[in-house]
């Protein structure tokens, strides 16, 4: 057999290979709704997760994780509506399942199911994932963080905790560099009452129309009113109550005017006067509070206070938090009334948004403090010095692999790693290291010790 006929062969065998070994390699890809972030915006989403979480723990909220599946029974305990449309169900031939969609409904359970284990009024926070079927658009997610906070009062919970929930948020947002934010807020026993007293019965599909308000026109809103309440006069008065503006005190003073003569709309509205005057008294501006009779929130468990906020120079990235008070949500698991109030901020969403608009402008600190890169047979001292940074509380990490120093120093450069240790042997026969300044070029020589004072004061 031939040299060129064997190389004929082997060159075919080695295409036939080749595109069997490519044949089955699977592109890489995210599924629609899911969001991957590079480390460097991973460190910035985490410094807002920190963020908000340093804030619910400054405020005396205790944590709590619950499953992120929960039997279908229990999210969908309260009727389904807009919430049964966006569950995720899991396929199982023993047991009903689906993916929680917020995590209020899990903490109603949880409360029920462990009241005796709990001391009320019982305040948690909860950061966790939580699973929408949301249509495919920018900026939507089907799997995002929601961080909440939430009160869960025994047979009574105090208006005024209503109050107290904005501020949290107030000073998260302060926090995160956005001053300029409204919390509007508004009350659904007083729009029930309002529907109720002019002889408006289908209360649930009036407020999930009135909650598309920021979505679409004034127009758009009235034509589905009118799909549901023939009389044109009282479509004419819902618009004309839900677009009323002014400042917060004219608000008040003309939905005291309107003389309604029902039980309901009187106990919202007073509900609604108390939450005001306590937020004002916990010292959020006047100019941070919108009272809103558009206000509703789509959601069905709401009962009371219902909150939606919004960055004022910004109103295009949509509310960044929302919540309300829910009487009834744990009614469904227990015979006992376990009242509650909660503020929901929806973190992946409020993360793309910013980072998109370029808003972010948090610092963050560098994943390590130092690099440590050995030289040949220097290896076994790297360790040594690694160990005794880290026992020092310093954020060390020893670079192993070969290559050219220039190469190397790309690696710390582009991680934004301030100082890196190099160590070859004049540093091993003094027991020294040449410790590099990076933002400054300065590079020195100096035993550990010092080192370690150096790197902790972050700056030679």
């Amino acid at each position: 057999m031939s040299k060129v006929y064997l190389l004929l062969i082997s060159a075919a065998l080695y295409a036939f290979y080749k595109e069997e070994r490519f044949m089955n390699i699977i592109k890489p890809s995210v599924l629609p709704g899911f969001m991957d972030l590079l480390p460097k915006d991973q460190l910035v989403f985490n410094k807002m997760k920190e963020i908000i979480e340093d804030n619910f723990k400054k405020f005396a909220y205790l944590p709590l994780d619950t499953p992120a599946i929960e039997k279908t029974e229990i999210l969908l305990a309260k009727g389904g509506g807009e919430t049964s449309k966006q569950v995720y169900n899991i396929e199982s031939s023993s047991r009903n399942m689906s993916m929680r969609f917020d995590l209020t409904v899990p903490l109603a359970r949880f409360v029920a199911e462990h009241y005796h284990e709990l001391e009320f009024p019982f305040r948690r926070y909860h950061i966790g994932k939580v699973y929408r079927g949301e249509r495919n658009q920018r900026g939507r997610f089907k799997e995002f963080y929601q961080c909440d906070i939430d009160i869960i009062g025994d047979e009574f919970l105090d208006i005024r905790n209503d109050a107290e929930i904005p501020l949290v948020i107030y000073n998260i947002f302060k926090e995160l560099n956005f001053t300029e934010m409204t919390f509007h807020l508004n009350n659904r026993k007083l729009l029930n009452g309002f529907l109720d007293y002019h002889g408006i019965d289908n209360f649930t599909e009036v407020l999930r129309i009135i909650d598309k308000i920021a979505k679409v026109s004034e127009q758009d809103i009235k034509e589905m009113l009118s799909d549901i309440i023939p009389e044109v006069d009282k479509v004419e008065l819902i618009l004309q109550f839900i677009s009323y503006k002014g400042e917060n005190t004219d608000v008040l003073n003309y939905l005291e005017e309107l003389k309604i003569d029902n039980d309901k709309y009187s106990e919202g509205l007073k509900e609604l006067s108390e939450v005001y005057k306590y937020m004002r008294l916990f010292e959020i501006p006047d100019e941070n509070i919108c009272l809103d009779m558009s206000i509703t929130r789509g959601l069905d468990y709401y009962t009371g206070t219902v909150y939606e906020t919004f960055l004022d120079n910004y109103k295009s990235i949509g509310s960044v938090c929302s919540g309300g008070r829910y009487d009834d949500l744990a009614s469904n698991y227990t015979k006992k009334s376990l009242p509650g109030i909660g503020i929901s901020i929806g973190l992946t969403r409020l993360f793309y948004q910013l980072n998109e608009a370029d808003l972010i402008d948090i610092p963050t600190r560098s994943v390590a403090d130092v690099v440590i890169y050995p030289m040949a047979d220097c290896y076994e001292y790297g360790v040594k010095v690694v160990d005794k940074l880290r026992d020092e509380g310093i954020i060390a990490q020893i670079y192993f692999e070969p290559g050219k120093f220039k190469k190397k120093l790309n690696y710390a450069n582009k991680l934004n790693i301030p100082y890196i240790i190099i160590l070859g042997d004049d540093e091993l026969s003094k027991d020294e290291v040449a410790l590099k300044d990076m933002d400054t070029g300065e590079q020195i020589s100096v035993c550990i010790d010092e080192a370690i004072k150096i790197i902790h004061s972050n700056k030679l």
